[in-house]
């Protein structure tokens, strides 16, 4: 089937990533039919089958994502990305449907003291985590062909993320303390998208990790970002630990990427190319 003769439905396709996979879909000669809140509730099973049979193939970015707030929504946070996401390989393998899911660097544990591939065993510290792992293993039990992509670290233009919310506190001229010990790939919706839209053209099925090339700390990306956009910052080093939070982080996000790499035509990106890109757009 040619590209142009393709229809993509894009559940969430008003999120971060999903818009950006909404554009770079069409300019690509996708069909793309856009299904987010408030019209489409991941969790309606008629408007799930709707979606489904409406496309040739699902990319699923649909996900309650609050990693805190899952902690005291872990009602609906199971709700969107456990029973929804069990219910979607379900309907997609009676339409003999492929589907794309995406899933996070959070189902481990973060205590590895090397990259995480694909078959490490995954390990949830929180809430969160332990309902997208538990959406993984559905799709997989479900039995429709299906890709999962893990993503980590994950900004764009068109949601809230580290890069919006760091620049935002600098902007209050307060000190600004960053955690040093959390360190992992800085990976741009964009270059997910595209990377989406190479794979919608194969669609190669088991489980796939995908962030931008090299690793670093969140405290050294934030000095990143304030020294290309030349902003005096005060910015100060901490722990983890010396922060009260809802939820556990993993410290180690880091991905290998190998298995993607054999499937792409174009070497991955290091972070600080499409971050700088990112940040001299000033869309943020």
């Amino acid at each position: 089937m040619a590209i142009n003769d393709t229809m993509i439905a894009i559940l969430g396709g008003k999120g971060m990533l999903g818009t950006d996979l909404t554009s770079i879909c069409r300019r690509q000669g996708f069909g793309v039919k856009v299904f987010d809140l408030p019209e489409f509730d991941i969790r309606n099973a008629q408007q799930l089958k709707q979606a489904v049979d409406a496309a040739d193939a699902i990319v699923n970015c649909a996900a309650y994502t609050n990693v805190d707030g899952a902690e005291s929504e872990a009602e609906l946070a199971h709700q969107v990305n456990v029973e929804a996401v069990g219910r979607l390989g379900a309907i997609a393998k009676d339409a003999d449907k492929w589907v794309l899911h995406i899933s996070t660097d959070f189902v481990f544990d973060g205590r590895l003291n090397r990259p995480y591939v694909e078959t490490d065993l995954p390990n949830p510290i929180n809430t969160y985590a332990k309902t997208k792992l538990a959406g993984e293993l559905l799709l997989r039990e479900s039995g429709c062909r299906h890709c999962l992509i893990r993503i980590e670290w994950t900004y764009g233009s068109h949601g809230n993320n580290f890069v919006t919310k760091i620049i935002r506190r600098a902007k209050s001229g307060k000190t600004l303390k960053v955690v040093n010990d959390q360190v992992g790939s800085p990976t741009a919706t964009t270059e997910v998208a595209k990377v989406i839209c190479k794979l919608l053209q194969s669609k190669p099925e088991g489980i796939f990790h995908f962030a931008s090339a090299g690793y670093v700390s969140r405290y050294e990306m934030a000095k990143f970002i304030f020294d290309k956009l030349s902003m005096n910052v005060n910015l100060l080093p901490c722990k983890t630990s010396d922060f009260v939070s809802a939820a556990a982080r993993p410290l180690n996000s880091r991905f290998d990427c190998s298995k993607i790499k054999a499937l792409l035509d174009e070497p991955i990106e290091p972070w600080q190319v499409p971050l700088e890109r990112f940040l001299v757009t000033g869309n943020w």
